[in-house]
């Protein structure tokens, strides 16, 4: 067993945003004067997360199970298995997110630079809400 498999979810004070199903987040950091993010989020395995776009740069390491990507129509993309590092760019790609036969655990590395970090959408593509550094600043502090 590698030790990505170790991962004791328990010990981890995992949170949930209102209204977004099957994701939960822990914020491990923030850094003020780069104004990047480093949290940890949980997809549910078999589910998939909301619609959504990034609007920030993201790097990945994904630290459990396999981080499956789908496309805005719900057709699998890509599979990403446990301990892949990707580096993606802001995209106007709108996609979904989940977990495969397990929760997925993905470290993210968001670099906002003190802006917006992702579009949420409904399932008809209209953006329902952003989340960026001052809701990243916001989760933080409660």
């Amino acid at each position: 067993m590698s030790a990505f498999q170790c991962l004791d979810n328990d010990t981890i004070d995992w949170k949930q945003l209102p209204g977004v199903d099957h994701l939960w987040y822990h914020i491990l950091d923030l850094d003020e004067e780069n104004k990047v993010v480093d949290v940890l989020l949980r997809m549910a395995a078999g589910e998939k997360i909301l619609l959504h776009r990034h609007t920030a740069p993201n790097n990945m390491l994904v630290i459990q199970g396999e981080h499956r990507l789908y496309e805005a129509d719900g057709q699998l993309k890509e599979v990403r298995p446990t301990g892949r590092f990707t580096v993606s760019p802001a995209s106007e790609e709108v996609h979904r997110e989940g977990g495969g036969d397990v929760d997925a655990v993905i470290l993210f590395s968001i670099r906002s630079g003190g802006g917006s970090c992702y579009e949420l959408m409904d399932d008809d593509g209209n953006t329902v809400g952003e989340l960026g550094w001052e809701e990243f600043k916001a989760l933080y502090a409660a």
